[in-house]
Formats: C-alpha cells, structure tokens, sequence
C-alpha cells in the first residue's frame, strides 16, 4: 500500500517541516530540495519556454528563497535567467540563497521591472505561511504577472499562487497560473481553487514520514490506491458473486433518476441491479432499463428487498414526501445490510440528525449529499457547509453513525467510527477524491455517482472505501468524457465508466509523488 498525499492547512504544513528539521534535516536543505526539484519540473514540462528566457519574482520569506534556488538552477544550465525582488529577502535562508544565486537581479521599480520579453515567469513571492490581500510591491508584482500571462507567457508558481490563501478560506483572487509545483504536501486552497492553480504537481523535498504526520490531515486518493481498493470480478464470477444491488427511488416524474443510478451500476460492476420505484413508474423503469428488475412500491417491498439485496442505495428521484420518508423507515427497518442515502433519503430528514441516525442503526452506511442537502440535515447554511467542507462532514459522521461524502470540488469523505487501518495510520478518517470536470454540473450526475459507489459498498461492505473510490472513478469518466462541459451529457459519462475501471497502475515519475491535471471547464 502506497502512501498518499495529505492535503494540509498553513499550520499543519508548517508543522510537517518543524518536524523534519527537529529530526535533523536543516531547514535550508528542504529549501534547496524544493527548489532543486522545481527547477527540473519546470526544465522538463515547459522546455520549449526556457529559450525566450525566464522571469523570477522572489519574495521576502522562504518562498523567495526557494525561488533563489530555481533562478540558480536554471541560470546553471545556461538559461537566461532575470529576477526581480519586489521586497527584499527576510528569513537567513533565503538571503543565502540570494548571496549564491549570482545572476542579474533588477532592482524594483514597478511595473517597469515587467515583460522584456521573457517566455516564462516563476512565481516565488507568497508561500503557505502568507494571508490577507498582497499589498504594495507584492500587489505590484502580481499585477505584472497577470499582464505577462495576458499576452501569452507562461506562469509557474511555487507552493501556491501568490495572494491565495492556502487554508482556502477566502476567495481566490484573480491571479491565475498555469502550473502549481508544491512540496511534501497538498494544500487545501490547490483543490477548492483548482481553476486558480493550473495543473497541480506535488514533489518530495524530504520531509519523509514527517510529511504524514499523525494529526488528522486527510489524504488525497489517487490511482493507484483506487486500483487497490476495488475487488477484482475473477474469471468464475456469476451474477450473485458480483453482488445484488437495490435502488429505491423513482417517484412520479423522476424515474430518470433511477434509471440512471441503475445504468451506472451496471457500468460498474454489478451483478444484478433491482429499480424499487413508484407505481407509475414502473412502465418507463421498465422499458428504459431492461438490464434490471423492477418493483413497485408497496406495503411489503422492504420485506422483498432486504430478502434479496447485498447493499441498498435509497434516494434517486425518491421525492421529499411523508411517503418517501415512511418507505425509508420502512426498508431500514427490515434490511440491515449496507445502505447508501442520497438525495431526497436525506431531505426527509431535514433537521433530524438524531432520527436519522436512529434509521441508520449500527450498519456499514454512506451518505452522499451536495452541500444545500448537508446544510438542511444539519441546520446551518450552505455557506458554512463550504466553509468547513473538510471539518463538518466528520461531525456528521459522529452524529450519524455513518460515512459522509460531501459532494464538490473537491470531494470529501469522512468517517469516525472506524479508522481505515489499511492506510497504515489509525488515525485517518478522512479522504479527498479531486478528480472531475464541470460535466458533472448538472442535473443527475449524483445519481449516478449512487449507483458507482453502491456497487462499491456491495463488493467490499467498506463505506469509506466505497465513497472515496467511487468518486474518484466519477470524476475520472467525466475527465474521460469530454473536456469542455458544453455539449457533455450523463450519457457520455456513464459510457465513458466503461474505460474508468482500467488502471495503469504506474508509479509517478520521482520526485512527483501527486499530480492533478488543470481543471477543465
């Protein structure tokens, strides 16, 4: 099992390299390696760039200094290299960096400092550590970097992108890079600000097992973990071995929904999927989806179905009615199997944590909402439901007895009844899926996630592995479908499933131990 990459706020990246450095490794090494390993992304990804020269803005902390340490690099192996140094270096390492550099550097004169002419700028003025507005030479500098990308350069930023906030507590601002290189780490603001970032590259600087900290920071998933994770269908399978999968849902009006979980199970996986749906729906369910079964709503269809599945995913087009929430009481009652609630299973219980963890009971349970669905269950505001994207689905978790995937960019599962050992820290409870696009902005595409991560919770009975994998292999076929959300169906992401389960299983190229590709629109 490899490790994964945590995502961090400021303070637990700060306490990864205080860490390191009381263990011994000398702070200015992690600055020499991160700047090191900088430099020959950027001499790798963006060669064709280096001929036309390089601009580097060095800031006045350590950010600087790594950005010292990439002109150096650079400039050694003979590009033609120009910093500029808006303020003047402030932490001992960084002004050694800035003593061995022995380049051009300009003198800071505003915007005239700008544009000569350079392919590429690296961006080394703000780090982790900075918060608030950038303000004067800082501000400057940025500004000059937006007008220099306007026109075609190129802009890499080290860490994150001046002036973004890596706890992502504030909105971005409007600088844009194109490429993010981060180190030991992943931070919060890289995947709540995808759009800002570019593609993201996360490298090893040394920080060892320091960067995995014991202290709750979830982890990123990525291939290979998936790859691990999802049981293999031997060549022996049958139809009962891959498992039996129910879908509630369906109400008049939206079998749609139903059906499309149902088309995402069967693309992932399933062995036999059975559509529990309204009576009038029935009729469409039935000659829309003629893979699956199908049933009406009636009084003793939580009897048939608990008799018959392996995992029940309740919520599709289930409607928010004193009906739908009988029916959910009605089928948790008399299955105790593995169930995922999505949608209108939690919109019944708006306001009613405590009732719903009463329904949920001691099975293996996941929750799937978008934030508006997590904010009614709770009671507080959407907007606080963004804001604690990372925090607030665990407390939910402890409140409900169940696993809790809130939907978004990024994804963020969370669980605290039980830590997933097989990470190789029993403190970990919290995993982040960061894969997708904005295909999956629209109107059923949770639907279809339900019916990936139910076939998940049906093969392996693990509601963490099952959330995390599945909306990982969701965002995947929408990256598979298309590239632009114009013109992008839920049929061409549930065809896309198909190629979403084959996995190359190829390690990264070191020192690249995590790497998010730019997010798409």
């Amino acid at each position: 099992m490899h490790a994964l990459t945590r995502v961090v706020t400021s303070l637990e990246s700060a306490a990864r390299d205080a860490s390191a450095i009381a263990a011994g490794v000398p702070s200015r090494a992690l600055m020499q390696r991160a700047g090191a390993a900088a430099a020959s992304e950027i001499a790798l990804r963006v060669a064709d760039r280096l001929e036309h020269g390089v601009l580097v803005l060095a800031g006045p902390g350590n950010n600087g200094g790594d950005a010292w340490v990439v002109a150096r690099a650079l400039g050694a192996v003979g590009v033609r290299v120009r910093v500029v140094e808006p303020v003047e270096a402030k932490t001992d390492d960084a002004r050694a960096e800035r003593e061995l550099f022995g380049g051009a550097i300009d003198t800071w004169d505003g915007q005239s400092s700008f544009d000569r002419g350079e392919a590429l700028v690296v961006d080394g003025l703000l780090g982790t550590g900075a918060s608030g507005a950038p303000r004067g030479p800082i501000a400057a500098a940025i500004e000059g970097m937006t007008a220099m990308r306007s026109r075609g350069a190129f802009i890499v930023a080290l860490d994150l992108p001046s002036g973004l906030d890596a706890d992502a507590t504030a909105p971005a601002g409007a600088f844009t890079t194109d490429l993010t290189l981060t180190f030991g780490t992943l931070k919060r603001a890289h995947l709540v600000h995808r759009a800002r970032c570019g593609a993201v590259v996360a490298l090893d600087i040394g920080l060892g097992n320091h960067a995995q900290l014991d202290d709750g920071a979830p982890c990123c998933v990525d291939e290979r973990w998936v790859a691990e994770q999802v049981p293999p269908i031997d060549a022996d399978a049958h139809k009962g071995t891959r498992k039996k999968l129910a879908i509630v849902g369906g109400a008049p009006g939206m079998a749609g929904a139903a059906m499309l979980a149902a088309r995402a199970a069967l693309r992932s996986g399933i062995g036999m999927v059975k559509l529990v749906v309204a009576p009038e729906s029935m009729g469409p369910v039935q000659e829309g989806e003629p893979y699956a079964l199908a049933a009406p709503w009636s009084a003793n269809v939580a009897t048939s179905v608990a008799n018959w599945a392996d995992a029940i995913v309740i919520g599709p087009g289930l409607g928010n009615t004193q009906e739908s929430r009988a029916l959910v009481e009605r089928i948790l009652g008399a299955f105790d199997g593995p169930v995922l609630l999505d949608a209108d299973a939690l919109n019944v219980f708006a306001g009613e944590q405590a009732a719903l963890a009463k329904a949920i009971g001691k099975r293996a349970a996941l929750i799937t909402p978008h934030p508006a669905e997590l904010a009614r269950l709770t009671g507080v505001s959407v907007d606080e439901v963004l804001a604690q994207r990372f925090e607030i689905g665990a407390r939910v978790a402890g409140a409900i007895g169940a696993a809790v995937l809130l939907k978004g960019v990024p994804t963020v599962v969370s669980q605290r009844l039980r830590p997933l050992k097989s990470m190789g820290s029993d403190s970990i409870d919290c995993l982040v899926s960061a894969t997708g696009n904005a295909a999956l902005a629209t109107a059923g595409s949770g639907d279809v996630l339900s019916g990936i991560a139910g076939t998940l919770l049906a093969q392996t009975g693990d509601p963490l592995v099952a959330g995390a994998a599945g909306a990982w292999i969701h965002g995947r076929a929408a990256e598979l479908a298309t590239t632009t959300a114009r013109g992008a169906t839920l049929e061409d992401v549930v065809a896309a499933l198909r190629d979403s389960w084959h996995f190359r299983r190829a390690p990264l190229r070191y020192p690249v131990i995590a790497e998010l590709p730019p997010l798409s629109s």
